[in-house]
């Protein structure tokens, strides 16, 4: 395949008009391409690479806490189809022979249709009970080293980010062992400036949906915001539904993070592609009206708004340069959780995942793995995530 034509993103220099070449799932140069192949006009589109959420527990209907291949099949269809070309699930605070389960279930899940499976996210069961947000406050375990491996193993070693929180006891020290093994992120937390300092120093590298569930940012007490704008190389994770973050805010951190070190997220739950209703959230009823989702208390119970979706909101309502939005939803995940080397940009030799955008950034094509998607049809893919990712 070749895209005449686009308007193409490049990490470091912003939008190029040039065309790219595709010969079966990869990106490649021209010099591998022959004269009969089909060519696709950009002309007047963006092309992106396809987009990489790291955060999300669901969509249309389904959880990644399900536990089955069913589930996963449909979010993957779904995150597919709307630019969302490779995604890391993420568990809930549930008793350890649930977690134990839905993480066996993604070990033996091969990405045949839709977005690819690259890992997935386990955020509880090892946070604060005072910032729980949605998670279910009767399954919180403290930290213990022990249980992580135990899921990890039945995972298949598909845990790319363990979300902790440091005043908890135990925390610190798991951290230490683990920071070379996974993608440590600080989360649900009442953890100091200082405190998350120590964190940082051991070997933390994240923050799990910046602002959300954390102590604020105030003159006297920085906190997480502080301590991660004081420590170089910390990613943020921003959730630009337009609900969770005030636009004010997503500028702010835009300013005190800089382009390359925030990662757009979703965190969406099942309600996301669906109608207002009643949904759940790790067994937790939800509520559903407009973009919104709440528990029974008001909590706010993560996000009905896709990534990509999240993206042009950053753009279009809070006003983010699109060359920083694109950069923090496709190179900094993939470059996060590890497989930049395959994905994340449009670059010869990586899996052939983009996305072609109009001037309005409506998605006019999505491309994976090398093949045009078609509405309404599973595309298979040509290998499993284990050989993928």
């Amino acid at each position: 395949m070749i895209i005449k034509n686009a308007l193409v993103y490049k990490e470091d220099e912003g939008f190029i008009k040039e065309d790219i070449y595709i010969r079966d799932d990869k990106i490649v140069e021209d010099s591998q391409i022959g004269d009969q192949d089909q060519v696709l006009d950009g002309e007047g589109l963006y092309a992106i690479p396809g987009l990489t959420d790291i955060h999300f527990h669901g969509c249309v209907g389904y959880d990644f806490v399900d536990g089955t291949h069913q589930a996963l099949e449909n979010i993957a269809l779904y995150q597919a189809s709307n630019g969302v070309t490779t995604i890391c699930p993420t568990g809930m605070t549930l008793p350890e022979e649930e977690l134990e389960s839905l993480y066996r279930n993604a070990s033996t899940y091969e990405s045949k249709v839709g977005a690819i499976l690259c890992g997935v996210h386990m955020e509880g069961p090892f946070i604060s009970s005072g910032k729980k947000g949605a998670q279910n406050e009767k399954y919180i375990h403290k930290p213990d080293l022990n249980f992580y491996y135990k899921l990890q193993k039945a995972s298949g070693n598909l845990i790319k980010i363990l979300t902790i929180a440091p005043e908890e006891e135990g925390a610190l020290e798991i951290i230490s062992q683990l920071k070379d093994e996974v993608v440590i992120s600080i989360a649900h937390t009442e953890a100091d400036y200082d405190t998350t300092m120590e964190a940082f120093r051991r070997g933390a590298s994240h923050v799990t949906h910046l602002y959300n569930a954390m102590p604020p940012f105030t003159h006297r007490a920085p906190g997480v915001i502080g301590a991660a704008f004081d420590t170089p190389g910390i990613y943020v994770e921003l959730i630009t539904d337009g609900v969770h973050i005030h636009p004010s805010a997503v500028r702010v951190a835009f300013e005190l993070f800089g382009e390359d070190r925030i990662i757009l997220i979703s965190d969406s739950m099942m309600a996301a592609g669906m109608p207002d209703g009643d949904y759940t959230l790790g067994g937790q009823s939800v509520k559903v009206t407009g973009n919104k989702a709440v528990l029974s208390d008001g909590t706010l119970a993560g996000s009905v708004t896709n990534l990509m979706e999240c993206m042009k909101n950053c753009v279009l309502m809070m006003g983010i340069p699109l060359e920083q939005a694109v950069k923090c939803a496709t190179v900094n995940p993939a470059k996060s959780i590890g497989i930049y080397d395959s994905y994340g940009s449009i670059t010869p030799g990586k899996i052939a995942n983009i996305v072609l955008l109009d001037q309005d950034l409506n998605i006019k094509s999505v491309i994976l793995k090398g093949r045009k998607l078609v509405p309404g049809t599973k595309q298979r893919q040509v290998a499993s995530h284990h050989a993928l990712c």
